[in-house]
């Protein structure tokens, strides 16, 4: 798998920017096939910085439903990966520099 298909956004969330003040841990959505690897060597690449650790969950798809005036409109989220990056200490990310 290439790098640059490996990572897919930063969540940016305020659970995830406390993790950032407080851990130096960094959340991303990344690639269902990609591994603690690949991810360890995409963070590193691109944004210059020194991986300490990597955690990896699978956030399951929910089902979502509305009440319109056409009727209940049902559908589903899809499933995705997510990866918690832990930098070295003294080393952070500039996450809003790209927006």
């Amino acid at each position: 798998m290439k790098l640059s298909e490996v990572l897919v956004k930063p969540i940016l969330t305020e659970k995830a920017n406390a993790q950032q003040d407080k851990l130096r841990r960094y959340a991303f959505r990344v690639n269902r096939k990609a591994n603690k690897l690949e991810i360890k060597k995409a963070v590193e690449d691109f944004y210059g910085v020194k991986v300490v650790d990597v955690n990896t969950s699978v956030v399951p798809g929910k089902n979502k439903t509305r009440f319109t005036k056409a009727g209940y409109v049902q559908g589903r989220k899809p499933a995705y990966k997510k990866a918690l990056v832990t930098v070295a200490e003294g080393e952070t990310i500039d996450l809003y520099a790209s927006i």
